[in-house]
């Protein structure tokens, strides 16, 4: 099984972040960290079942709390999360068609490249200069994010822009490139931020993440090895040998 394989037949939901409640925490976090205020109008793209939404209104006394979920369960749940508090709000809607112009604070949790692209392009129409975007596990594009707490991440509008995939790498790690030991202390961090994988998973997890990581750097051109490291070779092996995913086929030829 390659990797493809292996994330076609997992929840597409769940590889997208829609299906994973963070903890009360975790959220409080995030929010800490962006400096969430009561001055603020809180936007949670993709609100799943309201959590956030409500954390925001409630504990943090923003001045409004906006969900925005495209699907309608999801929707109605994250509503009645919410019922009674009355600087919140949850929009059935596709957040690359809802207005977006009042939001000064966005939580914005997904990864497809088009999608990203499409509402970069809607944040930087929409939203006034100062507002922050709130992601994680990765900054928007190739922006240069204001505030960095791995894998938290604020990019403030205006968006400022990398010159090159290097030089966000230099700004986000303090290095332009990235080696197998970066690739598994990142993986292990996102791991412990989240607090969303079981214990008895964290290893295996652990080992796919950083593969994922190392492998997507080594294809970019990023990695700081010149040749496939041994350590990297052993967890390839592990994978392919004991749990039959297969990612030697994902590593791209070095010209």
């Amino acid at each position: 099984m390659n990797l493809d394989e292996l994330l076609s037949t997992l929840p597409q939901s769940t590889l997208k972040g829609d299906a994973i409640a963070l903890p009360d925490n975790v959220i409080r976090r995030i929010f800490k960290f962006a400096a969430l205020r009561k001055s603020d109008v809180f936007y949670h793209l993709g609100c799943g079942d309201g959590r956030a939404v409500e954390l925001a209104a409630r504990e943090f006394k923003v001045k409004k709390s906006v969900g925005v979920e495209i699907n309608a369960e999801s929707a109605v749940k994250a509503a009645e999360r919410i019922k009674g508090v009355s600087n919140a709000d949850v929009i059935n809607g596709d957040i690359r068609k809802v207005d977006l112009s009042e939001a000064t604070a966005l939580l914005f949790w997904f990864t497809e490249p088009d999608l990203v692209d499409a509402m970069i392009q809607r944040f930087k129409k929409s939203l006034k200069n100062g507002a922050r975007v709130i992601t994680v596990w990765a900054p928007l594009g190739l922006t240069l994010p204001t505030k960095i707490d791995f894998p938290f991440f604020v990019s403030k509008t205006p968006f400022k822009q990398a010159r090159s995939i290097r030089q966000q790498i230099k700004v986000i790690y303090g290095n332009e490139c990235i080696d197998f030991t970066a690739s598994w202390l990142l993986a292990e961090r996102y791991i412990d931020s989240l607090e969303v994988v079981p214990g008895s998973y964290r290893r295996f997890v652990n080992i796919l993440q950083s593969m994922v990581i190392w492998i997507n750097a080594w294809n970019m051109g990023v990695a700081c090895e010149k040749e496939i490291p041994p350590p990297v070779q052993t967890y390839i092996g592990i994978l392919k040998t004991f749990f039959n995913i297969d990612l030697s086929e994902t590593i791209k030829e070095q010209k």
